[in-house]
């Protein structure tokens, strides 16, 4: 069922159109002119307009530039009996979904109609999927540790400067890169994550150069790499200490000039791509391990971000015990559960090796096996898995 408004000066129409709809199932309102007209439609959601033309005080092509600065994916259909192709144009530019010339044809308005909350449906869709997609969640906290973090973030990220984050495993350190992309010049732009531990050593300098066809026994066509994928936007190395030293030096030299060149091809790419790494190593130990580069450290470490872990700022754990049940609550479709003082003070003394991600994972647990509130003896019972 959708609804719909229907704009029409005239009552024979306002009123026949109102009884076809309302008999195929839609919920209707209708208005006799314009002004009152968008005044309904910004006090309801509605999925599809119909809006005839020619109308008193302010006729539909006006109507229609009123509705689109209001919202820009509702559908629009123009209805007119003193329309002409000119008019039919007119409307189409103007951003209508379709023009109807009365007499109405019932089964072309129908399908019309049909068509056009099924946009409606695709778009919401859409903007729910890209949502998920690129959500971005805010770093909670307010001890100092973290705001620390987030003043150099609002200092850096306007910058081009290459950023290099520190931290202990589940910290947050993708977040931050998130944010720093977030609050660049480069938000619209491609972000794109390359976890250096998860790809093989002899694959991955295709994975962030991209390769040319017959580079390689399983090169069966030309790829684009990580950096050229990310051209104009961030590119966020994760783990970059696991890197392989051959691959280390490609990296140097893409951000010491620029430039790129395909597994297989002697041609130079030129990319313009902000470089985010992180890595949960002690760069130091590995240079003098002889594992790291440290002409690529130097490079890399323009910003050095560390990401305090858990317990350097256990008095944030109230407002993350908060903000993991609100979101776990609506991701599993429950009811907010409550969690009491002494539960917050039990999770206080737990020592979290896992940081945020095991501190997540935990909440996740009290919530799924507990009643409607979170209390101490809960805590003391779920809160450390046993093996």
């Amino acid at each position: 069922m959708s609804k719909i408004l229907v704009i029409d000066d005239e009552r024979a129409i306002r009123s026949t159109l109102k009884e076809i709809l309302e008999f195929e199932k839609h919920e209707v309102d209708v208005a006799e002119e314009g002004i009152t007209a968008l005044e309904m439609f910004k006090g309801k959601n509605y999925d599809v307009v119909l809006c005839d033309i020619k109308m008193p005080q302010m006729d539909g092509i006006e109507v229609l530039e009123k509705l689109q600065e209001h919202s820009a994916d509702t559908p629009v259909i123009m209805i007119s009996g003193h329309g002409n192709i000119d008019t039919a144009v007119d409307s189409i530019k103007k951003g209508a979904f379709d023009f109807i010339e009365k007499p109405l044809d019932l089964n072309r308005l129908l399908i019309t109609i049909r068509n056009a909350t099924d946009k409606t449906t695709l778009i919401q869709e859409t903007k729910i999927l890209k949502k998920k997609v690129n959500k971005t969640y805010d770093i909670v906290g307010e001890s100092a540790a973290i705001s620390k973090v987030k003043e150099i973030i609002d200092k850096v990220a306007p910058t081009s400067s290459r950023v290099l984050i520190t931290g202990a495993n589940g910290t947050g350190k993708e977040l931050v890169a998130r944010w720093l992309h977030e609050k660049s010049n480069r938000s619209d732009l491609p972000f794109v994550e390359v976890n250096c531990a998860a790809i093989p050593s002899e694959l991955i300098e295709s994975e962030l150069f991209g390769h040319e066809k017959g580079a390689f026994t399983s090169a069966i066509k030309q790829r684009k790499g990580k950096f050229e994928q990310a051209d104009g936007g961030t590119l966020f190395l994760d783990e970059i200490g696991d890197m392989s030293l051959s691959a280390q030096a490609k990296v140097l030299r893409a951000l010491q000039e620029n430039k790129i060149t395909r597994v297989g091809s002697d041609k130079d790419i030129e990319v313009n791509v902000r470089v985010i790494a992180a890595t949960n190593k002690n760069l130091q130990k590995e240079i003098e391990g002889g594992h790291f580069r440290e002409d690529l450290f130097h490079r890399l470490s323009v910003i050095i971000i560390h990401v305090p872990s858990l317990s350097d700022r256990a008095e944030d754990i109230p407002m993350l015990a908060e903000h993991f049940i609100e979101l776990i609550c609506a991701e599993h479709g429950m009811p907010k559960k409550t969690i009491t003082p002494k539960a917050i003070e039990e999770l206080q003394k737990m020592k979290w090796t896992g940081n945020i991600r095991e501190f997540r994972n935990v909440i996740e647990r009290l919530i799924i096996l507990c009643d409607k509130e979170i209390n101490d003896k809960d805590v003391k019972a779920f809160a450390n898995p046993v093996f």
